[in-house]
């Protein structure tokens, strides 16, 4: 036994040369109806916590004590608590929440409600709604300034990206995109949106004081045909210099330069690739990969995957805490 633990330290230190963290990842499992918890020491699932019926969004509170956890058929949001697994209370969503994000104060949360086409803002300490904002069919992707004062909505069926203004929570602006809206990322310094279209195959990128379009991104890994090439999850590294996309059923992330935004590269991880996140140094990637069931390790300085985690069924939301 403990040459066996031995040898899988010492391959992990192989495949990690120079990287070593205290945390966790954290995966929902729609179909399990649980989170998986990955140790960011040894890249191996140590529990799986049962949740809520179809989790799907997942995202950690400020101080990091809890995961709210995007319960859509149970049409509630959860808190759990990570120091011991358990559900420890719920926030009031409205119905079918998919994705949220947090504001900055760490006070509100912004939950869109997919079969009700309204934006949900969510008081935590008080663990009420603030109010609900009128957007268009279909609402998933949520997306927040740095500086708190934007959100985007994106809905899937008006093809739109919606900007609210969060001192108001009125919506100030609608922006047109590409075919099934998913995922809204602002850049680091909040002068860019880059949104992604899952059946339009592209991403749109804007520029954030204006918001007018500044490209449209294309993909085209080879050997994979177009149809398949469905960008979804979006990563962009605080120092500027990658983007990271989710590109669906192609089974590939593909790398963009945040400057020039041209795509450099493509690589092979497990099949349907959803949601990405990436550690706080920025060192790894992590992505969930539906329907293979895994988790890909991407090693951000060299460009590289080094592992496949087995998870739960269709994993599908990602989280890390670093302490």
């Amino acid at each position: 036994m403990y040459l066996q633990a031995l040898q899988k330290l010492c391959l992990t230190a192989l495949l990690l040369p120079g990287l070593s963290w205290a945390g966790q990842v954290y995966v929902s499992n729609e179909k399990d109806d649980t989170v998986s918890v990955i140790d960011l020491d040894s890249l191996e699932v140590v529990d799986t916590w049962q949740v809520g019926d179809r989790p799907r969004g997942i995202i950690l509170s400020k101080d990091q004590k809890y995961l709210y956890i995007c319960a859509s058929e149970s049409d509630t949001i959860q808190i759990l608590d990570r120091a011991t697994g358990q559900i420890v209370g719920e926030l009031p969503s409205g119905e079918d929440p998919e994705q949220f994000i947090l504001h900055p104060n760490g006070d509100w949360l912004y939950a869109a409600n997919e079969d009700d086409a309204l934006l949900t803002v969510i008081d935590i300490p008080g663990r009420k709604v603030i109010t609900q904002i009128d957007v268009g069919l279909e609402p998933e992707g949520v997306g927040i300034s740095p500086d708190g004062n934007t959100l985007i909505v994106t809905s899937e069926t008006s093809n739109m990206a919606h900007w609210i203004d969060t001192r108001t929570n009125e919506n100030i602006h609608n922006s047109l995109v590409d075919a099934r809206p998913r995922d809204a990322k602002f850049t680091a310094d909040g002068k860019q949106l880059w949104v992604s279209a899952e059946i339009g195959g592209t991403v749109s990128v804007f520029d954030a004081n204006s918001r007018e379009e500044i490209k449209k991104i294309h993909f085209a890994p080879k050997g994979v045909h177009a149809d398949k090439v469905q960008p979804v999850g979006i990563r962009l590294t605080e120092n500027g210099k990658y983007a990271f996309v989710a590109l669906g059923p192609s089974n590939h992330v593909a790398i963009v330069d945040q400057q020039t935004l041209e795509v450099l590269d493509y690589l092979l991880v497990g099949r349907r690739v959803w949601q990405i996140t990436m550690t706080p140094d920025e060192k790894m990637l992590f992505t969930t990969n539906g329907v293979s069931g895994d988790v890909s390790v991407i090693d951000v300085d060299r460009l590289k995957v080094i592992k496949s985690i087995k998870v739960g069924r269709f994993p599908w939301g990602v989280a890390i805490a670093d302490e």
